[in-house]
Order: C-alpha cells, then sequence, then structure tokens
C-alpha cells in the first residue's frame, strides 16, 4: 500500500510541477518519474532546512518543492 502511495504522490507532484514550470504535464510516466525525483530531493531540502513534513500533505508539498527544483535545474542544463 505505501508503494501505491508513493507513486500517487509522485505522479500529482510532477503534474503540479509540470503545470508551474512548464504550464504543462509530462504525461503518466513522466509526471511519476518527476515525482519521485522530487520526492526524494524534495525530502533532502527539508532535512537541511529542519522542516518538519509529515503525512501525505506533507509528503506531497516536500515532493512538489523537489519536483520543481529538479525541474528548474534541468532547465538551466538544457539551457547551456
Amino acid at each position: 500500500m505505501n508503494l501505491i502511495y508513493f507513486i500517487l504522490i509522485g505522479a500529482a507532484a510532477g503534474w503540479i510541477g509540470g503545470k508551474l514550470i512548464r504550464g504543462e504535464s509530462f504525461g503518466g510516466l513522466g509526471n511519476i518519474i518527476v515525482g519521485i525525483v522530487g520526492a526524494v530531493l524534495g525530502g533532502w531540502i527539508f532535512d537541511e532546512l529542519n522542516i518538519n513534513a509529515s503525512g501525505i500533505a506533507g509528503a506531497l508539498a516536500s515532493a512538489v518543492v523537489g519536483a520543481v527544483v529538479f525541474l528548474l535545474l534541468i532547465g538551466l542544463l538544457k539551457r547551456k
């Protein structure tokens, strides 16, 4: 059951991150990949800033922050 939540939160975070940065989503699998990478990155960022994000809303918030940061980094690397 935790894996299903992880995938659903990843998909939602990827979709939200795509909408915020690009104005469109990346498709189902793309959203999941961006969201999972975002969840790992967001968890690390929240740990470094000593922000406690618990529950589903906290997991989604950290994943969205991570997804946005991930997409911004990809955009910077793509420009060069």
